[in-house]
């Protein structure tokens, strides 16, 4: 009887524990969360300056524009960025998408003309790909490919001129994967956002 009672006693005093340091890490997480999520949009916005160099400020779109993303196709929801500059002239958009990379989802701040044909290029948001390899679609020179190159045509090959800006992206050596990933996100996110702004009458329609 007085194992089953010791059992019974250290029950309860793991049971009440756990529920103490839950509400814990719980209250925790509420409290940050606004800090976090702050600190997410002012690198974004932070980002996207780097790509739309005209603007002098950004607006957040009121109305969202929903996609289907990842392997599953499940909704997501995405905050548009109007870049606005000199005299309150639309400049550009900018707005975070994500897709599934090698090691986990890549997510991109992405800049676009006025009206959204060309890219301004892609910032990394957040990512977890391979150090050396992977992590490489941070570089300049793999970047700086989708600066200036159409919105939704894009095509992934393995060798030719980088410095050319066309619908052609050379992939980095050694990860292909990360490289299909950072296209295949172009390619799809952005233009479903492309064709829902359209939809909104956010974007021209004849265009």
């Amino acid at each position: 009887m007085d194992k089953v009672r010791h059992f019974v006693e250290q029950s309860w005093l793991l049971i009440v524990s756990a529920f103490f340091f839950g509400l814990l890490l719980a209250g925790t997480d509420y409290a940050l969360a606004p800090t976090i999520r702050q600190n997410r949009i002012d690198k974004l916005n932070r980002l996207a300056k780097g790509l739309l160099a005209e603007a002098e400020h950004f607006i957040e779109v009121e109305e969202k524009i929903e996609i289907e993303s990842g392997k599953g196709k499940s909704k997501e929801e995405i905050t548009i960025y109007k870049a606005v500059g000199e005299g309150e002239q639309c400049v550009g958009w900018s707005f975070s998408v994500g897709g599934p990379g090698f090691q986990g989802t890549i997510y991109l701040v992405v800049g676009v003309d006025a009206g959204f044909e060309k890219l301004a290029g892609y910032r990394v948001l957040s990512s977890t790909e391979t150090p050396g390899f992977g992590d490489k679609i941070k570089y300049d020179y793999f970047r700086e490919q989708f600066e200036g190159a159409p919105v939704g045509e894009l095509k992934l090959v393995s060798t030719g001129k980088p410095e050319k800006i066309d619908s052609e992206i050379v992939a980095i050596s050694g990860a292909t994967i990360s490289s299909e990933a950072v296209v295949a996100i172009m390619n799809d996110s952005v233009l479903q956002v492309k064709e829902r702004m359209r939809k909104k009458g956010l974007i021209d329609n004849g265009r």
